[in-house]
């Protein structure tokens, strides 16, 4: 199993002045550290109007920066919105592309469709349309790296005529594709359609992933044609991660953060049944999003106010602890089929000194032993 570092880029209030510039140096400094100890890859997200949670709008100039001060390190998208009108398909080749010839083609590609009202009635994107839109623009995509001339003949999107689409990534074909989901179906249809998956089972424990994994594997079995030019069957998930000296440390330093994240982000993924129930669409009509009306209701019966530091850290439910418990916790995920490991190591306002001393260990003592 590999380790990567994963960042939403909080900022929590107040926003004093300063206080987002400061954030993005402290995680530019966490990647170079990452790169330093041994880390597999960078990831971050991209996300739009989500106060505190993330701050991360356009990860591309973040990972320009991150790919001119390392050297080995992968630059992950953790993800690329695909929806329109989120970002074009052409534009996103392109990005892509520019990005994989500047860091020497260390880019993988996470593509998701966006799950919260705050994003998807902020852009006017119809829920109803989102994986449709997520298929066709993963196909102009490919297309445009992939073929010396490509045009865009789609119902979302057209281009008139064939074009030259510049620059070409480096790595070829392209870059390995991922695919992010939180339901059961869609874990299958990422399998079906041959890329990695990015799935999102914080605050479970690693067990509970097993039947994520299960599901994708089965949509594996069933690609016949891939949605890139060759199937790319990593297995990733992300979990918070805080590893100290010492077991007290380690849960003291998290305690907030990690009771946080679970919690808020949960709201966030409800909003978007509570924004359809407000539409007069409820249960089995929430299509694609079934999933979200799970989540509204266990925000009501109060559940996501279970997730105390005590149950993530004994149910392993977080990666936590020093560096052996930091070890056990992380082999649970090696033992379900996990091939990539998200670290979230700042999910809320854990300092900068422990977010650094949490790479420092990890690269010294858990990576190691996965090797």
């Amino acid at each position: 199993m590999k380790f990567a570092l994963f960042y939403e880029i909080p900022v929590a209030r107040p926003w004093t002045p300063g206080k987002e510039h400061q954030a993005y140096k402290d995680t530019i400094e966490q990647a170079v550290l990452g790169d330093q100890m041994g880390f597999h890859a960078f990831w971050t997200v991209e996300h739009h109007f989500l106060e505190e949670y993330s701050h991360c709008s356009n990860p591309e100039v973040l990972y320009g920066a991150v790919a001119a001060l390392t050297k080995n390190i992968r630059i992950g998208y953790g993800v690329r919105l695909l929806p329109k009108p989120y970002n074009h398909p052409i534009r996103t080749a392109e990005s892509v592309a520019v990005l994989d010839l500047v860091s020497d083609g260390r880019v993988d590609f996470g593509t998701g469709r966006s799950s919260t009202r705050a994003e998807l009635e902020g852009f006017d994107v119809d829920p109803d349309e989102t994986r449709l839109m997520w298929r066709e623009a993963l196909g102009h995509i490919v297309g445009a790296w992939t073929e010396d001339e490509y045009q865009a003949q789609g119902e979302y999107w057209q281009m008139g005529a064939p074009r030259r689409v510049l620059p070409k990534p480096l790595q070829q074909p392209h870059p390995p594709i991922f695919g992010a989901t939180s339901s059961l179906p869609g874990h299958e249809e990422i399998g079906q359609r041959g890329i990695g998956l990015c799935s999102f089972t914080v605050g479970l424990p690693p067990e509970q992933l097993a039947e994520n994994i299960a599901m994708y594997r089965k949509g594996l079995a069933a690609c016949g044609q891939p949605a890139g030019k060759f199937v790319n069957d990593t297995a990733a998930t992300f979990t918070m991660v805080a590893c100290a000296p010492t077991n007290e440390e380690a849960t003291e330093v998290a305690r907030e953060s990690f009771e946080w994240y679970p919690k808020h982000g949960g709201g966030l993924i409800a909003s978007v049944a509570e924004w359809q129930e407000e539409r007069g669409i409820t249960g089995g009509q929430l299509g694609t999003y079934q999933y979200t009306g799970e989540v509204l209701k266990h925000k009501r019966e109060g559940v996501m106010g279970q997730l105390t530091i005590d149950y993530l850290r004994d149910s392993g439910s977080a990666v936590m602890g020093d560096p052996d418990a930091c070890i056990a916790a992380a082999k649970r995920y090696e033992a379900v089929g996990c091939d990539l490991l998200l670290c979230l190591v700042n999910p809320y306002k854990i300092p900068h000194e422990k977010v650094m001393q949490t790479i420092e260990l990890m690269g010294k003592h858990v990576l190691p032993e996965f090797e």
